[in-house]
């Protein structure tokens, strides 16, 4: 963005000063292998971009899901609008704003209440009460109004007078179904500001894309494998591992419940076939008589998505992303 200068005079807070580069939360492993398409994410986006029509708000909080801020903001600086992190530190940690030269919104509470904090890291900050949004009203806030999620968002009762003295240029909600989106239209109908919702489970509904929508896994969709490979191979001779497992025959992996993995269905060798026992730092699974050391264990990728694997983890398909991919070392392809 041309008119971006750096005012080496602004002052930063002393959190924002903390953000590092390169922080994932848990040690990498070594034997865990994330591959990231990049062209892949690309060619999401540009669909969501088509299909929508407005514009695309980037969500690269949790470091891209634990796919990477920096490379996959990279890659679509050209095809987005603008980037949604949760805290402004995850966009300080990259300098996000400037590297991409696109607008950043941090979704989450407020880091700090100095409006020359934001101003000096081009970041729009989200209030969710009257005091904040006067507090920051020099940088022009988004207002996140509740429409059901009850966390980080200003209650219906208080939004009105938030909006009706303008002092905020934008407001959104978490909304999670129709009747949250007709709420917040509800609330905010009377306001001229920037208005968004869709996040990637509401892409398909009409009524719920505004002026912008803010994919996140939906950008990520086939774009990731991770995978292990087996470092030992046995004929097993009854009962195996911590649990007593039954198997004809078993490997090893060096990944386990330390780095984010659950028992459940992997693919070895193209072949589907199953994770038996989870430990700390490694896994066993299920082999047959042609899987030998060395051979590739797939844990999320290709037919096993984390859609798939979320019924058997009972969670969340973003909580299965995360956990897998934040531990792994990257490689990236286009």
């Amino acid at each position: 963005m041309s008119d971006f200068v750096c005012n080496t005079q602004v002052a930063m807070t002393r959190v924002f000063q903390r953000a590092k580069r390169s922080d994932r939360g848990r040690p990498i492993n070594a034997h865990l292998n994330l591959t990231v398409d990049l062209g892949v994410i690309r060619k999401n986006v540009a669909s969501i971009a088509s299909a929508v029509g407005v514009d695309v708000l980037a969500v690269v909080k949790a470091d891209a899901y634990g796919l990477g801020i920096e490379a996959v903001s990279d890659v679509l600086s050209d095809l987005v609008a603008g980037f949604c992190v949760f805290q402004a530190e995850e966009a300080v940690s990259c300098d996000l704003a400037r590297r991409t030269g696109k607008r950043v919104l941090a979704l989450g509470p407020l880091e700090s209440e100095d409006p020359s904090d934001y101003t000096f890291h081009h970041i729009t900050p989200t209030v969710f009460n009257v005091q904040q949004a006067r507090q920051l009203r020099r940088v022009r806030p988004a207002l996140c109004v509740d429409t059901g999620m009850q966390r980080f968002s200003c209650p219906p009762s208080d939004c009105r007078s938030v909006l009706a003295a303008d002092l905020c240029g934008e407001a959104f909600t978490h909304a999670a179904q129709s009747a949250h989106i007709k709420k917040f239209l509800e609330i905010t109908e009377r306001f001229e500001l920037t208005r968004h919702a869709a996040a990637s489970g509401l892409l398909d509904n009409r009524d719920a894309i505004l002026d912008a929508v803010r994919p996140g896994l939906a950008m990520y969709r086939n774009a990731f494998c991770v995978s292990s490979r087996l470092v030992e191979v046995h004929d097993s001779c009854g009962p195996a591992g911590y649990s007593g497992f039954l198997a004809e025959r078993h490997g090893v992996i060096l990944a386990g419940y330390s780095h984010g993995l659950r028992k459940g269905p992997c693919l070895i060798n193209g072949r589907k076939s199953r994770i038996l026992e989870v430990g700390m730092q490694s896994a066993f699974v299920e082999v047959d008589a042609h899987d030998r050391v060395g051979d590739e264990v797939v844990l999320i990728g290709g037919e096993l998505t984390e859609h798939h694997l979320a019924g058997y983890w009972n969670c969340s398909p973003h909580e299965v992303l995360t956990s897998l991919s934040s531990a792994a070392t990257r490689t990236y392809v286009h």
